[in-house]
């Protein structure tokens, strides 16, 4: 049984959520997310709460359960709040120029890596800093994750891309004789 699933989400106000068969719409006032679900839960709004029950008592539907919850909260959260990442990049010589469409990073390698951004999100660099905001967590996570994954920070200076708040584990250097 899922604790999340049985407590029911909260629609709260400048929120619109529909079901169109198996597309969740939730509009609100940054946006609109869509998300296609399995038949196995079933999705009802009743007034300002949605409900999810699984269509049968199978292990993947409990699992399933909680997290078509997870995700419909994550989508009235993000067209509500949003959502937002900061990578710190930290190096001598390191840093990461943003234009439109696409972050240039220079960090340590003989030419500078391009990646391009995609359309819903926004992407600004300060001072080593990235940050990228967006309304789908999900689209947020994963481009930060791959930002930090073309260079990972390094245990001896700590040299590369790490998130806000990560803590890198630090290894003694040589010792001299």
């Amino acid at each position: 049984m899922s604790r999340l699933g049985k407590k029911g989400i909260e629609i709260p106000a400048k929120t619109e959520v529909k079901i169109n068969g198996d597309v969740v719409t939730v509009k609100g006032p940054l946006g609109e997310l869509s998300r296609t679900f399995k038949k196995n839960i079933t999705i009802l709004v009743e007034g300002n709460k949605i409900d999810l029950k699984p269509v049968k008592e199978t292990l993947e539907n409990k699992a399933l359960w909680g997290t078509y919850a997870s995700h419909i909260m994550n989508m009235i959260e993000g067209v509500n709040k949003g959502y937002t990442n900061k990578l710190i990049v930290e190096g001598i010589g390191y840093k990461a120029d943003v234009t439109p469409t696409e972050i240039t990073l220079k960090v340590g390698f003989s030419h500078p890596v391009k990646v391009s951004i995609p359309k819903n999100l926004k992407v600004s660099s300060e001072k080593g800093v990235i940050v990228i905001t967006g309304i789908d967590k999900e689209l947020v996570t994963s481009f930060a994750s791959g930002i930090k994954a073309i260079k990972k920070p390094e245990p001896y200076k700590g040299k590369g891309i790490r998130f806000e708040g990560e803590i890198i584990r630090r290894k003694e250097g040589k010792k001299t004789a």
